[in-house]
């Protein structure tokens, strides 16, 4: 089989421009497609290397230098964290690639040259790189922009209780969450029933009136002594309302007030 150098560097470099503009989306960064395009060139002549007789270990150090110039071109220079968070989601969205790539080499018995995958004269390349390899970005693409904007929301949440007892939940920022009693105006966050372990007419109890999408109900809410948020801090006066509901949101048992998270609240 012929292998011609030059639609291997076109493909290399379309494969670097694609992954540049999913982590160009997914992390907002203020770009110019024609930084992308510099980054996605400089990436593309990476190929030459397999023409070189260097062992494994000095081809990959090759690759490691390539990819951090690569995004510095892409994405300019600000300092070291700005770069390898760059290039972490370089790595992400290439092994995402590259997996599915490899994937269809097993399961179609395709024969390998260098990154070029052949069966019967057709490289699998081609059709990866024409129909599915921006199908693939773009679930990526969709998928990390939904973590981002989510998973950022994610708290470690400690609930004392007194007595010793304190139990460890994962809340979630919900901006949407505007509770307060209506007496002293304190924050309620939520949470899920099933994760209230204690019997609650061991506290006294406080029934808030809400207004749901259906009717009018009164909340069951006690106050805690304290609870503390991780990398936020403790905080008190806050009351804990028990939902009847389940709350659908992936791995929360507690939903947060937007008020106890600023630095002000006491």
């Amino acid at each position: 089989m012929k292998i011609y150098l030059d639609l291997i560097m076109i493909l290399n470099f379309l494969f670097d421009f694609f992954l540049l503009m999913g982590v160009s989306i997914i992390l907002r960064r203020n770009v110019s497609i024609n930084q992308l395009l510099k980054g996605a060139f400089f990436g593309g002549l990476s190929i030459l290397f397999l023409f070189f007789k260097i062992n494994s270990l000095q081809l990959f150090l090759l690759k490691v230098v390539i990819s951090i110039i690569m995004v510095i071109l892409a994405f300019g220079f600000r300092d070291i964290r700005y770069t390898l968070k760059n290039l972490f989601y370089l790595y992400s969205a290439s092994m995402i690639l590259g997996g599915f790539l490899y994937y269809l080499n097993v399961e179609f018995s395709y024969k390998q040259e260098g990154i070029v995958f052949y069966h019967n004269g057709l490289s699998i390349n081609y059709i990866v790189l024409l129909f599915v390899s921006p199908i693939i970005l773009f679930f990526y693409v969709k998928q990390g922009i939904y973590l981002k904007n989510n998973y950022s929301n994610y708290y470690k949440v400690d609930l004392n209780f007194g007595d010793n007892r304190i139990l460890h939940c994962n809340g979630f920022l919900d901006s949407g969450n505007h509770l307060v009693e209506p007496y002293h105006h304190n924050p309620i966050i939520l949470i899920d029933h099933r994760k209230f372990i204690y019997d609650i007419n061991e506290f006294k109890m406080i029934l808030v009136p809400i207004t749901t999408a259906n009717d009018t109900t009164l909340l069951q809410c006690i106050r805690i002594p304290e609870i503390e948020i991780k990398g936020i801090g403790k905080r008190k006066n806050v009351l804990l309302g028990i939902m009847k509901q389940n709350i659908t949101i992936d791995g929360v048992d507690v939903l947060l007030h937007t008020r106890i998270m600023e630095d002000s609240y006491v």
